[in-house]
């Protein structure tokens, strides 16, 4: 279910039209507290297709490979993708699927259903959303408790939840 409010200045060109992420030009990353709090894990997956369609149901799908992790540490992304994690062998993609998205003056709220490592768990994201030159541009974040995905794995304590997520989209509008 989508609600667009009347004023929600993000034009008429958004509604009634597929829109695609551009992977070339968009980024999904998270961020995980590490050493007791004190150092922060960043990372991103590279590869990965969304779309946005105000008219359907879900009007926001996001598929991100799990082997596509990438922390600038080949040692930890093994780990990460190992099943002490993401088990991207068994499960290799995470998806997110809307479950209602709400746009009011460039304000978007969505709440969905987050899927990874074979587990379930509802996620609210907030941000923004701006038309740019017949393209959109979209930003979401959000706080997950990875625990709550299996994901529990944590040597003497050392990791901390919530983790943040961040997806900075740049989409085109897909006409095929």
């Amino acid at each position: 279910m989508s609600t667009i409010q009347d004023n929600a200045g993000d034009g008429p060109e958004v509604r009634h039209a597929l829109w695609r992420i551009d992977p070339e030009r968009s980024s999904v990353e998270f961020q995980v507290r590490h050493l007791y709090g004190l150092q922060t894990v960043k990372g991103r997956f590279e590869r990965y297709d969304g779309t946005l369609d105000l008219d359907a149901q879900p009007a926001i799908e996001l598929t991100i490979e799990a082997d596509s992790l990438n922390t600038n540490n080949a040692r930890r992304d093994e780990h990460l993708r190992s099943a002490d994690f993401f088990d991207a062998a068994h499960h290799p993609a995470l998806r997110f699927e809307s479950r209602l998205v709400t746009v009011d003056h460039g304000r978007l709220e969505v709440r969905g259903e987050l899927h990874a490592a074979g587990k379930s768990i509802p996620v609210d994201l907030e941000g923004v959303m701006r038309a740019d030159r017949g393209e959109l541009e979209l930003e979401l974040t959000t706080f997950v408790d990875h625990r709550r995905l299996g994901m529990t794995w944590n040597r003497l304590g050392m990791i901390r939840s919530p983790s943040k997520l961040a997806v900075r989209g740049r989409l085109v509008r897909d006409d095929a």
